[in-house]
């Protein structure tokens, strides 16, 4: 061990020893908590009030999660399924990685996917940690889960902040996951033994929330029609999730009226469209056409604006942009703008976009966003150095960033 992970695990042994002698005197006093106050400042004030709700309920003696049998049920309907299954190959890399157990719940508490390190997940398996498994405070009490659709906040619950001795050995960091109306839809936990905490799990965590809840943000349908335009690394039409098969010159018109809500007059849109080229304003006027019929008429005629609602990948990207979503807009950004591209519109747009996210990822300290944006830029020396030097000593990602930046100093 460095001395600086020697220093932390006796920090980390300490409080465990602390937390242990206050669980005691609450666990076996007669008046179940009620009138008990912390005599550590470790027993922060959201776990004292939780042992407090759930000795009524709990036995902090139980050894095993109550499960039930709908457990396949329920992930069919959950509408987190989508995100995670999009999300299943960076769960896994992370949590395995690490040494860690990744869970996702429903609202109710109720365990409905997990993946990770197989040793830990056999561990958690044995207290019923595991799909079916009930986790919320009524049946185990505090736990990162429970604690997490109670505060409706991200949290960590470290070794002896647990109510049941049997969870004890392990820390969980966890995050609960809103829809695009603001509900909670369950919770995302990433677990292990005590002697892998580490505070960069929670910036995991928070990361791969967000990516969820850009997910399911992207997919409502919300007040929309089911027209819409994919134009990050891609260029297509969709309406109801099928392709329309339109020319790219008109996949770039479409691009840049989604782009400019207040639209562009005849000459504007030409110029952005065709620059100094030689090409008639009938040119123009005929794409325009074609497009009304693609999207059900939805253009104004004498300003060039979209009339109706046409939801977009690049517009949702230039909204977390403007909003300093930093997260969101990694996880949206797919590519540049319509690639295969050389409208002048179009590289204006694509270059705002391209130095919007860039600059974001630069300015911020979270090194989930440097390495995710690293993999969509791989000749970008400033970001995967950027990462380097965010990510700790011991974190495994760092073996992943030093083979990009070697493949990209070698071009």
């Amino acid at each position: 061990m460095r001395f600086d992970e020697v220093a932390l695990f006796r920090t980390l042994t300490q409080q465990r020893a602390e937390l242990e002698k206050e669980w005691s005197r609450w666990a076996t006093s007669p008046t179940t908590g009620a009138q008990l106050t912390p005599r550590t400042p470790l027993l922060r004030n959201e776990v004292a009030q939780s042992w407090q709700r759930s000795l009524h309920t709990v036995d902090p003696s139980r050894t095993v999660a109550p499960g039930l049998d709908d457990a396949d049920d329920r992930w069919a309907e959950s509408p987190l399924r989508a995100p995670v299954t999009q999300l299943a190959e960076q769960l896994r890399s992370i949590s395995k990685d690490a040494g860690y157990v990744a869970a996702v719940t429903d609202n109710d508490g109720t365990i409905v996917w997990t993946c990770g390190d197989r040793t830990i997940r056999r561990q958690g398996e044995s207290v019923n940690f595991a799909p079916g498994g009930c986790w919320d405070e009524s049946h185990m009490g505090t736990n990162g889960l429970s604690l997490a659709l109670q505060t409706d906040s991200p949290v960590t619950v470290f070794a002896a902040e647990h109510l049941v001795a049997a969870l004890h050995g392990w820390v969980c960091y966890s995050a609960p996951i809103h829809g695009p109306d603001g509900r909670k839809l369950g919770v995302l936990d990433l677990s292990s033994r005590w002697e892998r905490s580490h505070p960069a799990v929670m910036s995991s965590v928070r990361a791969l929330v967000t990516a969820a809840e850009t997910i399911l943000r992207a997919n409502d349908p919300g007040p929309r029609t089911g027209v819409r335009l994919e134009c990050l690394g891609t260029a297509r039409l969709l309406r109801d999730g099928r392709p329309v098969p339109l020319p790219p010159r008109q996949l770039e018109i479409l691009a840049l009226l989604a782009l400019e809500p207040d639209g562009y007059t005849p000459d504007q849109l030409h110029t952005a469209v065709y620059g100094d080229r030689p090409v008639s304003s009938s040119t123009l006027k005929a794409d325009v056409s074609h497009l009304r019929r693609a999207t059900g008429g939805e253009i104004a005629n004498r300003r060039y604006t979209l009339t109706g609602p046409l939801s977009c990948d690049a517009v949702d990207l230039l909204s977390a942009i403007q909003s300093g979503d930093t997260g969101a807009a990694v996880w949206l950004y797919r590519g540049p703008l319509l690639p295969g591209s050389d409208t002048p519109g179009v590289l204006e747009w694509r270059d705002h976009l391209d130095v919007g996210v860039r600059s974001a990822v630069l300015a911020s300290d979270r090194p989930e966003h440097a390495v995710s944006f690293g993999e969509r830029v791989p000749d970008d020396l400033e970001i995967h150095e950027h990462a380097l030097r965010l990510l700790p000593g011991d974190d495994v990602r760092r073996a992943v960033v030093n083979a990009r930046l070697h493949t990209a100093m070698r071009r």
